[in-house]
This record gives structure tokens, C-alpha cells and sequence, in this order.
């Protein structure tokens, strides 16, 4: 899922058409070069059967695996092809070239100038006819009377004649007759009278008008991603304003009686709100503007007024609480109040607790995560981040992945896609070598914040023995 290129991740996302379901671990880098051969793996063991009462993780789906074999329970693509099919890309607006940077050209920006604008000099030199230099050897050097000089900003025409030159400075408009710039480290630099000491090709050294960009062109095309080099030629060719793919507004928020903003000392039982902190930052990281909404009030019907006037200023609202499982809690029924919400069992962990729904007069979508910070964040990995980057426009919505050898055995839920956070590096024979970070005793938060990557275990897998490759996914910053 993760970019690790640049702008070639971006773009237009394809238009519309039938969606097909995607796997979201699918391995779009090179794989680590082959290891060399040794023992063979001991065969998967099969996943433990935990003591009745004992359960703390996902519950075991049927022996099969097949997550679809529970009507409760579906897969990771098929949740997220539903937020991704209903998620809308925001009508395109006008900004300012420096206000565009960093989003997606939305229209074909046409120029209506030459550029260059005049034929200039492409470095400091003399401006000459190719076939008056072309003998010219350090031997036999090559003399030529100089008639003046032009400087950028010079506009006042000149020409020059058989046996002459004039000097130049990069930029400045080249003298009608001229072919050719000799380079000034070429020549001893003369004021009156230069010696040429080499001759390059008609041509050299010379910007002609519209070699660039001719008046008709277009300058920067739709789905182009707007850097500096995009800002420099839109200024070039006179536009001050383009139209572009706006970010969406991404409200974040958080449901639970326990929580507590982060000035507040938590008593017992409470919590201090960091997903509200966590998904705001990942959403801006994913390209989005987003809002820190906050805690829900704990009141019904004030619950119901922040959702509802939350709706009415976002593209996408992202709710993270402990949501009530077979059964509806308050957040569950302000949420129903305004339309459809939908929660499920995603075959995943952490995070199968996961909900979806368009909800108020504008049908905005609304994502709900877990209450608890890793999987609230595992969460924005795998459903947010690929709908902020479809609604901005881009064609690369996941992150990209890499294989890695694991460096050490790593066991995973029957029938559950596992997400383990992990330190990923270059092996020095080449490829990736990956570890899950900190041991069992370690505060979970602090673990995450040490990881680069998260390593990814299918459905089907319970076991990865030490040495065996893993799909592994860089959470690059902005990537």
C-alpha cells in the first residue's frame, strides 16, 4: 500500500467502471533476492484453540478460513470496496498556483505564450555564426571582432555579420544572425576582439522561441500532481490561479465516557483522547484538511447536534469508540438517527469491530474505527487513507509493498488478516529483513511509535518461521 515513488503515484484514479476487489497486501515492488537454500520450514501448526472464557483476540472463524463462510463476518476488500465505492470526489476549485501545491491539476492549462519568448543565449558567452567558429582550434584559435554585449532584460534588437561576435549573458535575447554561443571558458574572453579556441555546432547553447512551450500548447495536464517545477512553468506561462482537486475536509472525533482531553489528569477509569490527535495527523499525512473535533459529549441529543453539524462541514467524518456489538449504544443511535450506519466484523486484527454509513442531508460518508489507538490507526491504514487519496484524485491509493525475510516466527489468527508493527531494513546480501517491534511486556503505544512498518499476514497463514518472506507495508511519512 505505501508510496515509495514520487509523483508517478499520482494522478487520475481511472474513472469509473465496475470495481473489482483488491488485495491490499499486493506486492508491487521487487521481491528480496532469492535466499540460499537450507532446511525446509516445518509445516504450519495449526492455530491454538483457546480455553472456553479465555478469548482476548478475534474470535476463530470456521476451519476453512474463509471469513465470507460467516454472514457476521467479511473481508478486509469487501469493507473496503464498500467505502470506496461510495466515498465522492469533491468538485474541483480554484486556487492560487502556490495554494495548488502538493494537489492534482483538474484542467488542461493551455498557453497562450511562447516560451521561451525570444531567441536567448543559454549560458554566458558570444553570440556567433557556426560557420565562422567552426575551424576554431586552441592551436589555430579563431578571431572575431566584438560589437557589443547583451544582457538579460536587454531589449533592444542588434544583429551581427560575417567575422563577428557579441558577448552574451545567459538569458539575454541572441542577435539576429547568430547560430551559435561559443561558450566564454572557450575563448580568452576578449572585450574588443576574441580569440575562439573551439567551434561548437549550429545550434549550441542557443534557446530558441517556443522551444519549450509554442503558444497552443498545453502547459500542465489534468491529474498532473502540482510541485514546484509544475508552480514554476504555470507562473512561466502567466497563470496566477489553476483549478485543482481540492483536499477533502475530514472531520475526526471521539465516542467514549471514559475519555478525557489531554490537559486533563485522568482519574481511574479514564483515558486520555489520543485517537482524536492520531487520525487528525494520519488524515493531513494522507493529504486531507482535517479537523480535531474532538471528544462526543456524553448527552444524547448534544451528541446528536455535534454529528449532525459536523455533517454539514466535512467531506468524510472519522468516529473511533468502543462500539456496542449486538446491540445498538448511544453513538450507534445518533448515528442511525441520520441515516444508515452499518457495523461489522471485518476479518482483520487488531480492529474487527469496523463501521460505514452515508449519513445526513449531503450523504457524507462516515468511517468508524476502534476506540483502541493501534487498531484505530491499523484501521486508517487499510479503509481512510485509500478513500482521502481516492477523493483527491490520486491513482496510487495504496501504499506499496515489499517482501522481507522474517527474523523471527511470527503466529497469526486463522482466518484474520493480522497487522503487525515492525522495524523493516536492508539486508546487507540485498532485500529486507523485518521484525515485529518490542516484546510482549512493552506499552503498545510506545511499540507503535517505534515501528516503520506494519507486517502483514494473510487469512490463511498461522505461521511464518524465521527466514520466511512476509508482505511488509513502509508507513513512509506522506507516502
Amino acid at each position: 500500500m505505501v508510496g515509495m515513488s514520487g509523483q508517478s503515484d499520482d494522478g487520475n484514479n481511472g474513472g469509473g467502471g465496475a470495481r473489482v476487489h483488491r488485495d491490499t497486501t499486493q506486492v508491487d515492488m521487487p521481491m528480496a533476492p532469492p535466499r540460499p537454500a537450507g532446511p525446509p520450514a516445518p509445516p504450519p501448526r495449526p492455530a491454538p484453540r483457546p480455553a472456553p472464557g479465555s478469548v482476548t483476540g478475534p474470535v476463530p472463524l470456521p476451519a476453512d478460513g474463509r471469513s465470507d463462510a460467516s454472514p457476521l463476518v467479511r473481508t478486509v476488500e469487501r469493507h473496503l470496496d464498500e467505502i470506496l465505492a461510495a466515498v465522492p470526489q469533491p468538485d474541483a476549485i480554484e486556487l492560487a498556483v502556490l495554494d495548488a501545491q502538493g494537489l492534482l491539476c483538474a484542467e488542461d492549462v493551455v498557453s497562450q505564450r511562447a516560451l521561451p519568448a525570444f531567441d536567448q543565449a543559454a549560458l554566458d558567452g558570444y553570440a556567433a555564426r557556426a560557420e565562422d567558429v567552426a575551424p576554431a582550434s586552441v592551436r589555430e584559435p579563431v578571431a572575431l571582432s566584438v560589437v557589443g554585449e547583451s544582457v538579460a532584460g536587454m531589449a533592444a534588437p542588434s544583429s551581427i555579420g560575417p567575422g563577428l561576435a557579441l558577448k552574451v549573458a545567459a538569458g539575454a535575447m541572441l542577435p539576429a544572425g547568430a547560430d551559435v554561443v561559443v561558450p566564454a571558458v572557450w575563448t580568452d574572453q576578449g572585450a574588443v576582439q576574441v580569440a575562439v579556441q573551439a567551434g561548437p555546432p549550429a545550434g549550441s547553447y542557443v534557446r530558441r522561441a517556443g522551444d519549450d512551450v509554442a503558444p497552443g500548447d498545453s502547459a500542465v495536464q489534468v491529474g498532473t500532481p502540482i510541485g514546484p517545477a509544475q508552480i514554476s512553468l504555470l507562473a512561466a506561462v502567466g497563470r496566477e490561479r489553476v483549478l485543482v482537486r481540492p483536499r477533502p475536509r475530514v472531520v475526526v472525533l471521539s465516542a467514549g465516557t471514559e475519555l478525557v482531553d489531554v490537559a486533563a489528569t485522568p482519574a481511574p477509569g479514564q483515558a486520555v483522547d489520543v485517537n482524536s490527535y492520531a487520525l487528525a495527523a494520519a488524515a493531513r499525512d494522507a493529504g486531507a484538511d482535517a479537523y480535531r473535533s474532538g471528544i462526543l459529549p456524553a448527552d444524547r441529543r448534544r451528541m446528536g447536534e455535534v454529528l449532525e453539524s459536523q455533517l454539514l462541514r466535512s467531506d468524510l467524518v472519522l468516529v473511533s469508540g468502543t462500539f456496542a456489538s449486538g446491540g445498538f449504544d448511544v453513538v450507534q443511535e445518533a448515528l442511525a438517527e441520520l441515516g444508515p450506519m452499518r457495523f461489522r466484523q471485518v476479518a482483520m486484527h487488531p480492529g474487527p469491530a469496523q463501521g460505514f454509513g452515508r449519513l445526513g442531508r449531503d450523504q457524507v460518508p462516515v468511517i468508524c474505527v476502534p476506540g483502541e489507538p493501534v487498531a484505530a490507526l491499523v484501521s486508517f491504514e487499510v479503509f481512510v487513507r485509500p478513500a482521502i487519496r481516492l477523493m483527491l484524485g490520486k491513482r496510487q491509493l495504496f501504499r506499496r509493498t515489499v517482501q522481507a525475510i522474517a527474523g523471527q516466527e511470527l503466529l497469526s489468527p486463522l482466518g484474520y488478516r493480522q497487522y503487525l508493527h515492525g522495524t523493516v531494513m536492508r539486508h546487507p546480501d540485498g532485500g529486507y529483513v523485518v521484525e515485529p517491534v518490542g516484546e510482549a511486556t512493552d506499552a503498545l503505544l510506545a511499540r507503535m511509535a517505534r515501528a516503520n512498518c506494519l507486517i502483514v499476514i494473510d487469512e490463511d497463514v498461522t505461521e511464518v518461521a524465521a527466514g520466511g518472506l512476509v508482505t511488509v507495508m513502509p508507513l513512509l511519512l506522506g507516502g
